[in-house]
């Protein structure tokens, strides 16, 4: 009896034990894997963990605050805004799993800003940038989403590699137009044909 209550004993505490050192063998093995996974692509795209802390600019583009966006607004009323936060896209079309809101005004290419693009993908982005600008590599884009957000970082790199050269980032986005207390209006992506 004793030495079955003592097996006992000696087991019940080694359970805990186990599972304590399984789940940190896990957690290890599963930084590692995350670890190996790229933040960049070779043409240098974020590809992940998008909702991190952003560079100060990007190349080939004007990092704006919300009063040079406004200027800029006021200036080159034509300028085409460009929301590139993401949307749930399942079995063909996006999901709405909660409202969104963005500039009044603004073209929401959903998910364009992700890190890779599938050929539909690109084609996405860049038949509604040439209907946008009216064909015109030059005409004035400011890409956004939200604050801390490497989507509008994405689709900047990306439009300029389409060949557009009038680029601008509004880094903040969506959280710092808001928090100046300027509206927003209720948002639908642009559809993927």
């Amino acid at each position: 009896m004793y030495r079955c209550n003592s097996v006992t004993t000696l087991r019940w505490p080694a359970r805990p034990a186990l599972a304590l050192l399984s789940g940190l063998c896990g957690l290890f093995l599963s930084s590692l894997l995350y670890a190996e996974e790229p933040l960049f692509s070779a043409d240098g795209y974020r590809l992940g963990q998008y909702r991190s802390p952003t560079p100060a600019s990007v190349e080939h583009a004007t990092t704006l605050d919300t009063a040079a966006l406004q200027a800029l607004l006021q200036q080159q009323p034509h300028t085409r805004l460009i929301d590139v936060y993401r949307r749930l896209w399942l079995h063909g079309q996006f999901v709405e799993d909660q409202p969104h809101a963005n500039l009044p005004g603004s073209l929401w290419l959903a998910n364009a800003g992700d890190g890779q693009l599938t050929l539909a993908w690109q084609a996405y982005f860049a038949d509604n940038l040439r209907r946008s600008s009216s064909g015109d590599w030059h005409w004035p884009l400011v890409f956004y989403c939200r604050s801390d957000c490497w989507l509008s970082w994405n689709a900047v790199k990306r439009a300029h590699a389409l060949g557009y050269d009038n680029l601008y980032w509004y880094r903040d986005g969506i959280d710092a137009w808001e928090q100046a207390g300027l509206s927003l209006q209720i948002a639908k992506p642009q559809p993927l044909p």
